[in-house]
């Protein structure tokens, strides 16, 4: 009888944590920290650019690789509050990436030739639709999309030398769409969102080189920007 007695004890006991753990809701942070119509913030983050090339027809076999580094980014949040599930957001950022071209072309006898190293500060401004989910306790999914435009510092768009005296040359302003997922944590002080977006040219980024048959752009016939960005939102 005594052993059944503290069976029981114990199932209860872990019924009672289990319905603690699991089903209490918690103490809310900062409960009334989505309530005013506009809000503000700054960003901090990871980016890794890449290149998409389309090629020509007559170069079927052409492959430029292109070797991604980790860039950093930093910028500013502008938030407004349309209802509890969705938010207008403005991220003006300053991004800094490099990318590593390599050409192939039997053209080419030395590293200086086949490789370009393609340095970018961009000035980066989306405009991006936020739809939350309900907030559970201290945290609250979210997807985000929209489109942005940018300004790239390092385009070369306008240096009269091409490759053929080692400049790589991009198109100076690109338009892109943007998605991607993340979550809101409600701490103590203040709220913490890492996020992690996806960012696609619209655009032939390419400027060609003079000379309509050079081994590094004639058989290009598009190449636009993709990358991945991985934030970290303080408001």
């Amino acid at each position: 009888m005594k052993k059944l007695f503290i069976l029981i004890a114990v199932l209860v006991c872990t019924q009672n944590l289990s319905a603690q753990l699991f089903s209490k809701e918690k103490v809310q942070n900062l409960q009334n920290f989505d309530k005013p119509r506009f809000s503000y913030g700054y960003i901090l983050g990871f980016n890794s650019y890449d290149f998409n090339f389309d090629y020509t027809a007559d170069a079927p076999n052409t492959d430029i690789i292109v070797d991604k580094t980790t860039g950093f980014s930093v910028g500013l949040l502008g938030n407004m509050r349309i209802n509890d599930y969705f938010d207008l957001r403005l991220e003006p950022m300053v991004t800094f990436t490099t990318r590593n071209l390599t050409f192939s072309s039997p053209e080419f006898t030395t590293d200086f030739d086949a490789n370009r190293e393609v340095k970018s500060t961009y000035v980066h401004i989306p405009l991006l639709l936020k739809i939350s989910t309900k907030r559970i306790n201290n945290i609250k999914p979210f997807i985000v999309g929209g489109i942005s435009t940018s300004l790239n510092l390092s385009s070369n768009e306008d240096n009269p030398d091409d490759n053929n005296a080692g400049q790589f040359r991009m198109k100076t302003n690109t338009n892109y769409y943007e998605i991607g997922f993340g979550v809101d944590l409600y701490l103590f002080y203040f709220k913490f969102t890492p996020s992690i977006r996806g960012v696609f040219a619209m655009s032939d980024e390419l400027v060609k080189d003079n000379d309509p048959n050079s081994p590094y752009t004639s058989t290009i016939d598009k190449m636009s920007t993709r990358g991945i960005f991985i934030n970290f939102t303080f408001q």
